[in-house]
């Protein structure tokens, strides 16, 4: 991985072989960016994504392996206990250009990803909310 900041964006290169999210939240981390937003495209040949059943309240994930262009990579960036905590979705397209997407669980990069990390000034935790049962904003 290698980076420039300019202003309040990061302009992020991720190598073969990272993991996304991984690398992403370590970054965050290590940067102290509590608060942000992310986006970016990239090629990848593992990756699982999932999809939030929300009468189950649980997510449900698929494996998928072989050569996916990253059309998309989209989320945000808080706290939760506070540490780095991500919200990343993704839209891949296969070598039939049939395309996939839901919420990013894990992606190994398989050529490069180049992805902005916009750092917002502040910090929003997020809280588990039992009804919906996901972790949500919490802004008291």
């Amino acid at each position: 991985m290698d980076f420039a900041k300019f202003g309040s964006k990061y302009i992020v290169r991720l190598d073969k072989g990272e993991e996304i999210v991984s690398t992403l939240k370590e970054f965050c981390s290590k940067n102290s960016i509590k608060l942000g937003t992310v986006y970016g495209l990239g090629s990848t040949n593992d990756i699982t994504i999932g999809l939030f059943n929300t009468h189950e309240k649980k997510y449900f994930s698929k494996e998928f392996k072989g050569d996916f262009e990253i059309l998309n990579l989209t989320g945000n960036i808080s706290t939760m206990n506070g540490e780095t905590y991500l919200h990343l979705h993704v839209s891949t397209s296969d070598s039939d250009l049939h395309s996939y997407g839901g919420h990013l669980n894990s992606a190994i990069v398989s050529g490069t990803a180049e992805i902005v990390v916009e750092s917002i000034e502040g910090a929003v935790e997020r809280k588990f909310d039992s009804e919906v049962g996901l972790n949500l904003y919490n802004f008291r």
